[in-house]
């Protein structure tokens, strides 16, 4: 192995640190707990904003406590493999013991890629769940995401940072069906749109209008659909389909929208609900009746949230991202 590291010296110098950070709250009699309910393997590119990604992961341990391993990319030079190893504390309100979590972080040249696959395994929390997060758009679908993916339990990838949107989503299939569960932070982001459409059609009168229903056009920004606006119109009309209702499905870009905006609009006669979302907040209007909710601009940490939690298949997203690639597919878009 060309790495310069192993797991047993890494694995030593844990030890290492939890023998000194114990004798240390020993000493001031403040105490300390060790918590970790997964492995978070975090792979970066090297222009990552390293402080912004250190935030978000801090946020994200109280709720989710991890061995957090995070590899950050840093060159194309010769295989070099570089380490270090701290805790991350905090201490719950009103109490005196703090709670502590581990990270490893690993810097690796993109030669020494091949040693990650060997590398990290023994490094895992024993018995737990292993989850990565991938944050690199350029080696999604490569050799390299499959080596890594394969050792953990789930991979959690953001398709928006693709180039080639509509092409992404045939490589994303074949992604899913890996032994590795995969996350979509593109899918993550339409779960508050999701909802509230299905609660539009709680109510009697809109579920008695649902075979009304023709067509139904999904608004985005930009040029070209990005893979959420695929998402968003697959699932729809997957939702409709189970229903017994067969619409016309478009995309359309719209200029008032801007960065991971949509607008989505169903229609048939008279009857027409759209939502739409406006700054922080997202509107929905069925019939003559409108309705807001709160809806915060998505970041790293809101949609990190609510991935960690899912540790098992989603047949839900799966289903949606195949009908997603088969209508691009059939797309002249």
């Amino acid at each position: 192995m060309a790495a310069s590291i192993s797991a047993d010296r890494i694995l030593r110098e844990l030890a290492d640190l939890w023998a000194a950070t114990g004798q240390e709250h020993d000493e001031d009699g403040s105490g300390v707990l060790r918590a970790c309910s997964m492995t978070l393997i975090v792979l970066a590119e090297e222009g990552d904003d390293m402080e912004a990604l250190g935030e978000t992961i801090a946020a994200l341990m109280p709720e989710y406590p991890a061995r957090t391993i995070l590899v950050r990319l840093g060159g194309t030079g010769a295989p070099a493999l570089a380490e270090r190893v701290y805790s991350q504390c905090w201490m719950p309100f009103g109490q005196r013991r703090q709670i502590c979590c581990e990270r490893i972080e690993i810097t690796a040249s993109a030669a020494s890629l091949a040693d990650l696959p060997s590398l990290l395994p023994p490094l895992a929390a024993p018995d737990l769940p292993v989850l990565l997060w991938w944050r690199s758009a350029r080696l999604l679908g490569t050799p390299e995401y499959r080596k890594l993916a394969a050792i953990a339990d789930k991979a959690i990838v953001d398709s928006s940072g693709l180039e080639d949107q509509k092409a992404a989503l045939p490589m994303l299939v074949q992604m899913a069906q890996g032994e590795a569960i995969l996350g979509d932070l593109s899918w993550t982001l339409l779960t508050r749109w999701r909802e509230m459409l299905s609660g539009v059609f709680e109510s009697r009168e809109c579920q008695a209008r649902l075979p009304d229903i023709s067509n139904v056009a999904v608004g985005f920004a930009g040029v070209r659909p990005p893979v959420f606006a695929w998402y968003m119109g697959a699932w729809v009309a997957n939702a409709l389909s189970d229903a017994g209702v067969h619409a016309y499905l478009t995309w359309q870009p719209r200029r008032e929208l801007t960065g991971r905006a949509l607008r989505v609009d169903l229609t048939g006669g008279d009857f027409h609900v759209s939502l739409e979302r406006h700054d922080d907040r997202l509107s929905v209007e069925a019939g003559c009746l409108s309705h807001f909710t709160n809806l915060p601009q998505p970041t790293d940490y809101l949609l990190m949230s609510e991935e960690l939690g899912i540790v098992r298949r989603d047949p839900v997203f799966e289903r949606t991202l195949a009908t997603a690639a088969r209508l691009a597919a059939a797309s002249i878009t």
